[in-house]
């Protein structure tokens, strides 16, 4: 019940904040291979789009994982129905990984990342948020700044993982699949992405995405692995 009651108030929270802040989505409009679209009264992803793998490239292409607003415009590829998620993405299909390690890669411009196997191939990528600019009074320090350089994963969790830091003063936000990186920041599963920067510093990605990578992708520092490279990019 405190988890449900928490994410009803971020909800809350994002709407609210959401109606002043610039969506990724948005700056795609003027780009040659995207129209845009306002959404109509009572119209869903799912009516607009009923083919889920069109869906989801929407998703992410918005950067987004919540429900859309009537009046809000979305970016939509031309080409929707001919390409897949490798054709939008903000990252290269394949790169030199660093010592041909497994390397996730984050753009915080980008709201993006990326995840490369040994060969340099990129396997998979999806939506961030990071943290959000100006200042935030409940962080020690008063920013949401997330760190950037190049990290590696320390530790993991599962679905259970939550936060011990918010909401204050007791801590208990889902961080679903949680992986951190530095100190207490992490890459973790969030309910909502909504297309901008919005985190206290951790970087929120779809709970699906994060799921992929902690389950599948993600080695921690241990005897035998020194822990998946991570590079965050400043915005």
């Amino acid at each position: 019940m405190k988890n449900r009651a928490l994410v009803v108030c971020l909800l809350i929270s994002f709407t609210q904040v959401s109606l002043a802040a610039k969506r990724y989505g948005e700056t795609l409009c003027k780009e040659p291979d995207y129209k845009c679209v306002k959404v109509g009264r009572g119209q869903s992803l799912e009516r607009l789009f009923p083919d889920a793998e069109q869906r989801d490239i929407v998703r992410r292409v918005n950067r987004m994982n919540t429900s859309p607003w009537p009046g809000m415009v979305i970016a939509v590829p031309k080409r929707l129905g001919e390409i897949t998620i490798y054709d939008v993405s903000p990252f290269p299909r394949y790169i030199d990984t660093p010592d041909g390690e497994k390397t996730i890669y984050v753009s915080q411009k980008k709201l993006a990342w990326g995840a490369y196997d040994q060969q340099g191939e990129l396997v998979w990528w999806g939506p961030v948020s990071p943290g959000k600019s100006g200042s935030c009074p409940d962080v020690p320090g008063g920013d949401c700044k997330t760190p950037t350089g190049s990290f590696r994963i320390i530790r993991k969790q599962g679905e259970e993982c939550i936060s011990t830091v918010f909401p204050k003063p007791d801590g208990g936000a889902p961080m679903p699949y949680c992986m951190h990186f530095f100190q207490g920041y992490a890459l973790h599963g969030a309910p909502v992405v909504p297309g901008y920067a919005d985190s206290h510093g951790c970087i929120r990605l779809f709970v699906e995405d994060a799921r992929w990578l902690n389950e599948e992708f993600v080695d921690t520092q241990d005897t035998s692995h020194k822990g998946t490279i991570v590079i965050v990019e400043g915005s």
